[in-house]
């Protein structure tokens, strides 16, 4: 952040930058429902990071505010949430696959997922915004995670804000307990709908074959 830029100033660009990204992953999204093929991403969301959390931030890992474009990866945030972990890998292959943004790191917390027990993928990249004096590039974070997995996020965060980030043991138990059991879901509608696909492959096979028998058996 410049000196004597406002706020309102230096948050445009990550304003734009997020309205910009959740267009294009929504058309992505409507590609694949237009093919009437299975979409990896159920919704999109994105938020650009409130001033005091930036503060907050910047003071716990000690990053000047004149390196925060630089330093703080996450001013401009979106969340894909998928149906299925196998989606997840999936959209992070799309992503790689954009010309439109420069992938810088990801993190893999699906594989090696968190102490707490979070789960999730995060991709952090450049974006490039056109401004009045020309292009800038921004740092963006999306974070891509099942339902399941954004449903124990968000209570976790919000009981976090209850005990000012100090867990009681029994309590952090719980959550790990309670994410455990949310990644099993996932696991288990995984494999469902596994099943379920070979079946009506099975079946449409079948079907194909009893149909040619027929049309065999007609010919002279």
């Amino acid at each position: 952040m410049e000196e004597n830029q406002s706020w309102d100033e230096f948050l445009v660009p990550y304003q734009q930058a997020v309205e910009e990204l959740k267009i294009k992953l929504k058309g992505i999204r409507k590609q694949f429902r237009k093919e009437n093929l299975h979409t990896p991403i159920e919704f999109v969301t994105g938020r650009v990071k409130p001033v005091d959390s930036i503060l907050a931030k910047a003071e716990l890992r000690n990053i000047p505010l004149k390196h925060l474009e630089t330093d703080m990866q996450d001013i401009a945030g979106l969340r894909i949430m998928c149906q299925f972990v196998e989606d997840i890998h999936e959209v992070v292959r799309l992503l790689r696959n954009r010309n439109d943004i420069k992938i810088i790191e990801e993190r893999d917390y699906i594989t090696n997922k968190k102490e707490s027990g979070y789960r999730s993928y995060h991709v952090v990249f450049e974006y490039p915004v056109q401004v009045i004096e020309g292009e800038k590039i921004i740092l963006a974070e999306v974070q891509i995670r099942t339902l399941s997995m954004n449903f124990w996020a968000t209570i976790e965060h919000s009981l976090n804000y209850k005990y000012n980030g100090e867990f009681p043991e029994d309590i952090k138990l719980r959550l790990k307990r309670a994410a455990e059991a949310v990644f099993q879901l996932d696991e288990e509608m995984s494999q469902i709908r596994e099943e379920i696909q070979e079946a009506q492959h099975m079946f449409s096979y079948s079907k194909r074959s009893s149909t040619e028998e027929t049309e065999n058996k007609k010919q002279p």
